[in-house]
């Protein structure tokens, strides 16, 4: 079968919907090469769009979810509001990056092989994904078997580290849905089913909240309940999608569960520790931010401003997020398909659309900067100190809207591993410690800390990864794509590839 065929219909559907007058006419003169470049663009954001849209959906409805419960959790007191916080953001939250990362291996196989029309490969994917995924919750369950030690050991009180601790107890189901349901999200999001991830997240949220009322308020089950009702919420989006998936709603791509699954592990796994750690170190760098917050003099003031900015920047986040995963689809299926032009076009389309959102927010939040925090907080004391850290909250929002798609552009072409080692770089020996100068030597307080993170973390980070990006060999790439799809493609029985035999 011809691979330009899905291309070619996109593309007409893209045409159809332009107006009129966009389109090229017979004389056109002059005109012709801007049109033409107009029509690739509007292409080329309708097919990003066709992932992006859904993504931003389906993220904001899963962070609303965390939103809900902790909101429902806060009314029963403050030791309990502490806990199900402390539980859900710092140790969920470490082992959601980590095992984000490892499934975002999906994105460069699946939306190769997809690109490539090697349909019947995504299934296997998925499969060995799954197999990882499960032994690493099963190798990280100590962390939550042991979080009250640990969060002692952190310095928190007694009393909220015995609550932290029986909550992360009650969210090991949560723990081990991550497992199940981030591959077959990449698995639907790379054949460009992304509408009913959209919709299951949709009444994901809609289960989230009534099951937060019913166990905490009704049944009274206190921030158990608030635990039992993220594990049913989160399994309802894994059980949803997979019922989608292995149900006839993808029959060239799932066929059923096979042993091929368990052969090519090894790879498979350095693949997808590789994804992991390029997502969970900057996953974890703030973190530590809010951690490094609680050692400063006005302690509990720092970490409520920080914690107002991040949540503001959370929220943002999620649409960078989205064209994270857009690029990394687009990027991937045009490399798979040996179209090394159109992976670089996909690029500078989505770098540009996302680049013109993040300027938007970022004069928003300067225009509202002594307005933003009313939302969260009346202390006069936390409004002035998110007022003086807005404009770092600005920055942050305008880098944040290039570097996922960056990271995106990695993820497809399969550079997790450089990007992992520039992740550490620059985060970890550059931003980690100039964030301590700018602290305790230059006495910037909780300015000198974010300062840190975004000029010798963030702003480092983007810089390297375009230079990284601009300087790639595109055609090298697609050729290194038609590579990988053939060497990780399931032998025929006399040992060649499909494509070998064909």
């Amino acid at each position: 079968m011809d691979r330009s065929n899905n291309r070619d219909e996109n593309n007409d559907l893209a045409l159809s919907l332009l107006p009129e007058s966009v389109l090229p006419r017979n004389g056109a003169g002059d005109k012709d090469e801007t049109q033409g470049l107009s029509i690739r663009v509007w292409i080329e954001t309708m097919k990003l769009w066709q992932i992006v849209g859904p993504a931003i959906f389906s993220r904001l409805a899963s962070y609303t979810m965390n939103v809900i419960t902790q909101a429902f959790a806060g009314h029963l007191g403050e030791v309990e509001l502490a806990a199900i916080s402390i539980a859900n953001t710092v140790i969920v939250g470490f082992i959601f990056g980590l095992l984000l990362g490892m499934a975002s291996a999906l994105e460069t196989l699946c939306g190769q092989a997809f690109g490539a029309k090697r349909y019947h490969m995504l299934g296997i994917y998925l499969q060995r994904s799954w197999i990882v995924l499960f032994l690493c919750c099963f190798a990280l369950l100590p962390v939550y078997i042991f979080t009250t030690p640990i969060l002692k050991l952190l310095g928190q009180t007694d009393e909220v580290a015995e609550q932290s601790g029986v909550v992360a107890l009650w969210l090991i189901p949560l723990h081990f849905s991550f497992a199940f349901q981030f591959p077959l999200q990449r698995f639907l999001q790379c054949q460009l089913q992304n509408m009913v991830i959209a919709w299951v997240s949709v009444v994901g949220l809609l289960i989230n909240a009534f099951t937060s009322w019913l166990l905490i308020y009704v049944l009274d089950f206190g921030v158990v309940g608030a635990a039992i009702a993220l594990d049913i919420s989160w399994w309802f989006l894994a059980l949803g999608l997979y019922v989608y998936a292995a149900c006839g709603w993808c029959p060239q791509t799932w066929t059923g569960f096979s042993m091929q699954a368990f052969s090519g592990l090894w790879e498979f796994i350095k693949l997808s520790a590789a994804s992991g750690v390029m997502l969970c170190l900057e996953n974890w760098y703030y973190r530590i931010l809010i951690l490094m917050t609680g050692y400063l003099k006005d302690a509990t003031i720092a970490v409520d401003a920080l914690s107002v900015c991040m949540t503001i920047n959370g929220w943002e986040l999620m649409i960078p997020l989205a064209f994270f995963a857009g690029t990394g689809v687009r990027v991937a299926n045009e490399l798979g398909a040996g179209n090394w032009k159109g992976a670089k076009f996909a690029t500078k389309v989505s770098v540009a659309e996302s680049a013109i959102i993040g300027v938007f927010f970022c004069i928003l939040i300067i225009a509202l900067h002594n307005k933003i925090a009313y939302i969260f907080t009346s202390s006069s004391d936390v409004l002035e100190a998110v007022d003086q850290m807005s404009y770092l909250l600005a920055i942050t929002i305008l880098l944040n809207s290039v570097q996922p798609v960056l990271s995106g552009v990695a993820v497809g072409s399969g550079w997790q591993a450089w990007v992992a080692y520039i992740n550490l770089f620059c985060y970890y020996i550059v931003g980690l410690p100039l964030g301590f100068v700018m602290e305790w030597i230059f006495n910037l307080s909780i300015g000198g800390i974010w300062g840190g993170m975004i000029f010798g973390g963030t702003g480092l980070q983007t810089l390297i990864l375009a230079i990284i990006t601009i300087r790639r060999d595109w055609e090298n790439e697609a050729q290194k794509a038609n590579q990988r799809v053939l060497k990780w493609s399931t032998p025929t029985p006399d040992g060649q590839s499909e494509e070998q035999v064909h």
